[in-house]
């Protein structure tokens, strides 16, 4: 019995680790920020598009904190809201969405 009971507590951790891995940034991207950040949409909710540089250039001037605090706290007036729609999503990966989207 405490056999089986030791068995049960540990697959519950290795569920647990599991369930709390962080999400990659293109992860993110493709389940959340794509809606407005893909180049077919972003002009239309006036976004920077992932793969335009001279959309991000003035962005990334002000700094990726600047970036990360878009991302977390939203833009009011804009169609960036808070946590880009994915109330889910942890800091850190609403950080590696941005760095991803930078890096592209």
């Amino acid at each position: 019995m405490k056999k089986i009971v030791i068995a049960l507590a540990a697959a519950g951790m290795v569920a647990f680790a599991v369930n709390t891995q962080a999400a990659t940034g293109e992860e993110v991207y493709n389940q959340t920020c794509k809606n407005c950040h893909d180049p077919a949409m972003a002009a239309a909710v006036k976004s920077p598009a992932i793969g335009k540089k001279e959309d991000w250039a003035p962005r990334i001037a002000k700094g990726m904190d600047v970036l990360y605090k878009s991302s977390l706290e939203g833009i009011p007036g804009t169609a960036m809201m808070a946590r880009g729609t994915c109330p889910a999503c942890t800091d850190d990966d609403l950080k590696a969405a941005v760095d991803y989207m930078v890096e592209k």
